[in-house]
C-alpha cells in the first residue's frame, strides 16, 4: 500500500518537472529575435578599421564587440563595395574592402533586405548595418587573410 502511494507521488512529481521543462524550453524557443535594423548602433566605422582592430588584438575586438552570451553590438560598417555575390540561401553578400587592405568585411543581407543590394554597384561607398558573426583574422596553413563577417545586414545609405 505504501509502495503504490510513494510510486504516485514519484509520478507526480515527475510529471509536473517535464511541463515545467517543456514550458521553459516552448518559452526560449518561440522568444521574438533581435530586430537589428530597427535597434540602435552601438559602433559606427569604416571596413578599414574594424578589420585592422581585428588583425592587432582579435580578443580584445571580441570583448569590446560581444557580450557575454556571444551576441554582437549592432554595427554600421562604411566601405567601398570590392564584390557582390549570392549564398547557397539565395541571400546577397556584399564585400566592402579598399585596394590597400588585406581583409575586408563580408555582410550578408537578409531575405527582407535582399531586394536593396540591387541598387548598388562594385565601386560605390556604402554603410552597411548588422552583427558580427566572426573577425578578420589571418590563417597560417593557408597563407591568406579571412574577412570579417557580418550577418543580418541591411543598406544604410550609398
Amino acid at each position: 500500500m505504501k509502495r503504490k502511494k510513494i510510486i504516485k507521488i514519484l509520478l507526480t512529481i515527475l510529471v509536473l518537472a517535464l511541463i515545467i521543462v517543456g514550458s521553459i524550453v516552448y518559452y526560449q524557443f518561440n522568444q521574438p529575435h533581435r530586430n537589428v535594423q530597427e535597434s540602435e548602433t552601438d559602433f559606427r566605422f569604416t571596413s578599414s578599421q574594424i578589420v585592422k582592430e581585428y588583425l592587432a588584438n582579435s580578443k580584445a575586438a571580441n570583448e569590446k564587440y560581444l557580450d557575454d552570451e556571444g551576441n554582437s553590438k549592432i554595427l554600421e560598417i562604411g566601405g567601398t563595395i570590392a564584390e557582390i555575390s549570392e549564398d547557397f540561401n539565395n541571400q546577397k553578400v556584399v564585400l566592402l574592402k579598399s585596394a590597400s587592405d588585406n581583409a575586408g568585411v563580408s555582410c550578408t543581407f537578409t531575405p527582407e533586405t535582399n531586394a536593396s543590394v540591387n541598387q548598388i554597384k562594385i565601386g560605390e561607398t556604402i554603410t552597411v548595418k548588422g552583427v558580427i558573426r566572426s573577425g578578420a583574422s589571418y590563417d597560417k596553413d593557408l597563407g591568406m587573410y579571412e574577412n570579417v563577417i557580418m550577418e543580418k545586414c541591411s543598406l544604410v545609405s550609398k
